[in-house]
């Protein structure tokens, strides 16, 4: 999808932001012209990447990656580290993108899913070989505001309009009970909901998008023009929210909501999608 640049205002104030996350000062910023994808990239794109380089992931190379614990087997849970400050998170030995729960499971059905368990310098590598990018913090919000000014959601100011669910993200009492009333408890197809303004998919729940920037909460209040982020750090942003956010810990699937993973992390709700120059 080709997009016109121009200005914007980018971040948020909102009561419910974390204030840790960074989210505001509202700033204005403008953009070049760029054009972006419509849909995350699938398994069935991963697929072909792998296939035609054989390139290998950072998780099959350490061997294991996160899953929701409530995808698991009990002897999977019991045989896994859970993360402590998270336990509804396990590290699980041989989970990757052609096996998204470990050993015995499969993508197979999966194949228009975004893929998953692959990490920043993963999404990187596939970027590289399809001749695109990561998308800049900025450019992925704009792009998910979808022409909206200011809207709480990437369809307008509620999050279920006329009572129809508009995003993929935890229905129940996180994270003991997923009523999966939106349709899915775990991923969806890349287009199972409605686009927003711009035709984009996606860009509130189902999964993390990431960007290119480093990650800081230090916001320069006046304006700018195509921002990248600081030059250096440890961390890269992440947009958009996931299958596992509930309004109870993580309503990050606000348009102007955002979060950080290191370069190496990879989990069964992490994706992205790429950006291409404009033309």
């Amino acid at each position: 999808m080709s997009l016109p640049g121009g200005s914007f205002q980018m971040g948020g104030e909102d009561a419910d932001a974390n204030p840790l996350d960074g989210e505001g000062p509202i700033r204005p910023v403008t953009l070049s012209p760029f054009a972006i994808d419509t849909e995350h990239v699938t398994t069935a794109d991963f697929a072909r990447f792998t296939g035609q380089t054989g390139y290998v992931t950072e998780a099959e190379e350490f061997g294991w990656s996160f899953v929701f614990a409530g995808f698991l087997s009990a002897p999977v849970r019991k045989a896994s580290q859970r993360v402590a400050q998270a336990p509804w998170w396990c590290a699980v030995s041989g989970a990757t993108w052609s096996a998204p729960e470990g050993p015995g499971s499969t993508a197979a059905g999966r194949e228009d899913h975004p893929v998953v368990h692959v990490s920043w310098r993963d999404a990187q590598a596939y970027a590289d070989w399809a001749g695109g990018a990561l998308p800049t913090e900025a450019q992925w919000e704009y792009a998910a505001r979808g022409g909206l000014a200011g809207a709480r959601y990437p369809w307008g100011g509620e999050l279920m309009p006329q009572g129809r669910h508009r995003c993929n993200i935890w229905q129940g009492r996180f994270p003991t009970k997923n009523t999966a009333e939106d349709g899915y408890r775990g991923t969806c197809p890349v287009d199972a909901f409605e686009p927003n303004g711009y035709g984009i998919y996606g860009v509130a729940g189902n999964v993390w998008d990431m960007c290119a920037d480093w990650w800081t909460t230090e916001h320069r209040p006046d304006a700018q023009s195509d921002p990248a982020g600081p030059a250096t750090g440890t961390a890269r942003v992440m947009r958009g929210g996931s299958y596992l956010c509930h309004d109870s810990y993580c309503n990050r699937y606000r348009v102007a909501a955002r979060t950080q993973n290191t370069p190496d992390s990879a989990s069964g709700n992490q994706g992205f999608r790429l950006v291409y120059p404009a033309g």
